[in-house]
C-alpha cells in the first residue's frame, strides 16, 4: 500500500495548498497520508477533511525543530491531539522568535538598498515564516534579481545561493531554525499522545548513533528509512538500526513543490514511491 508521511504545504514552506496536495497524492494512488508541515498544524483541518473527500486515511503529522543538550535535529510526530492549547502556545513561541529572525534580516537587506519592505512580506505568513517563500518574494523584485546575479557573478540563481549569501550570513545575520527544546516535547507527549519519529536521519551524509542510543533511552518511537535525501545505502544501514532499537520505520516524500521549468523529473513521486510493506512495524501509525 502506497503510503506519504512527511510532506508540506503553504501553512509552511510548501507550494500547494493542503486540498491540492491531496488531489495530487489521489492521482498518485497514495491511501494514507499525514502533513507535516513545519512547526505548525494550521493546515490539519482542511487537510483531513480533504482526505476524507477523497478516501485516503489522514494522519495527524507535524515536523519540528529540536533541540537537546546542544544538538539539533528534526522530528515528526504522529497521531497527537493537535487540538491541545499547550501545543499551540508552544508553536507560536517558536513562530515568534522565527519571524524576529527573518525580520532582523530582512531590515539588514533594506539597509544595505535591496528595494523590499519587511512587513508586507512578513504579513503574508501568519504562521511558520518560510524562507524559501521569503526569497521569492525578494528576488520578485527586478533590481533585487540584478544586484543578486552581479554581486553571485551567476547568470542563474537557486534558492540555495541566496540562502547561503544573503541570509546565513554573519555579515547580514545567521538565519537559525526556531528550536524546541526536545525535553519539552517529550514531556507533552506524555498528555496528548502519538509517536515521534527521528526524521531523515542521513540528509546531511552520516547517522549519528550516539544520538539514536540517547533518543531511544528518553522514549522516541521511531526512525524515517524511506526518504529522498536518502542513498540506498543510507537506507539499509537504517533498516539495520531499527531492528538493533527496535523501532517504528516511516517514510515520506518530503514533497514542497514542482521543480518547474523544463526539467523531467518534476517531483520525487517520479521516482520514488513509499510502500508500507518495507516499513518495519509502521502499522502502528496507519492502522
Amino acid at each position: 500500500m502506497l503510503i506519504d508521511l512527511q510532506f508540506h504545504s503553504t501553512y509552511s514552506d510548501g507550494y500547494l495548498t493542503p486540498t491540492q496536495l491531496v488531489k495530487l497524492m489521489h492521482r498518485q494512488g497514495i491511501k494514507v497520508a499525514a502533513l507535516t508541515d513545519h512547526n505548525t498544524v494550521s493546515g490539519v483541518y482542511e487537510f483531513k477533511n480533504a482526505c476524507k473527500k477523497l478516501g485516503i486515511k489522514a494522519i495527524t503529522g507535524i515536523e519540528i525543530y529540536v533541540k537537546l543538550k546542544g544538538r539539533s535535529f528534526n522530528i515528526l510526530w504522529y497521531n497527537f491531539d493537535d487540538t491541545s492549547p499547550e501545543l499551540h502556545n508552544i508553536l507560536r513561541e517558536s513562530q515568534r522568535r522565527r519571524r524576529k529572525l527573518v525580520r532582523n534580516i530582512l531590515i539588514k537587506l533594506k539597509q544595505k538598498k535591496f528595494k523590499l519592505d519587511p512587513d508586507k512580506i512578513l504579513d503574508k505568513y501568519n504562521h511558520y515564516v518560510p524562507i524559501n517563500h521569503v526569497v521569492d518574494d525578494f528576488l520578485s523584485v527586478p533590481q533585487n534579481l540584478a544586484r543578486v546575479k552581479k554581486e553571485l557573478k551567476k547568470k542563474e540563481v537557486r534558492e540555495g545561493d541566496i540562502i547561503s549569501e544573503y541570509f546565513r550570513n554573519p555579515k547580514v545575520g545567521n538565519l537559525r531554525n526556531s528550536f524546541i527544546g526536545f525535553e519539552r516535547i517529550l514531556k507533552l507527549r506524555k498528555k496528548i499522545g502519538g509517536q515521534i519519529i527521528l526524521c531523515h536521519p542521513a540528509k546531511h551524509s552520516y547517522i549519528r548513533e550516539d544520538l539514536l542510543v540517547e533518543l531511544k533511552k528518553l522514549g522516541i518511537d521511531g526512525i524515517e528509512t524511506l526518504s529522498p535525501h536518502h542513498s540506498l545505502g543510507a537506507i539499509m544501514y537504517i533498516q539495520f538500526l531499527a531492528r538493533q532499537f527496535d523501532f517504528i520505520e516511516t517514510g515520506g516524500s518530503d514533497f514542497h513543490r514542482f521543480e518547474g521549468g523544463t526539467y523531467r523529473l518534476q517531483k520525487s513521486w517520479d521516482y520514488f514511491k513509499i510502500e508500507s510493506e518495507y516499513l518495519r512495524k509502521v502499522k502502528k501509525i496507519i492502522a
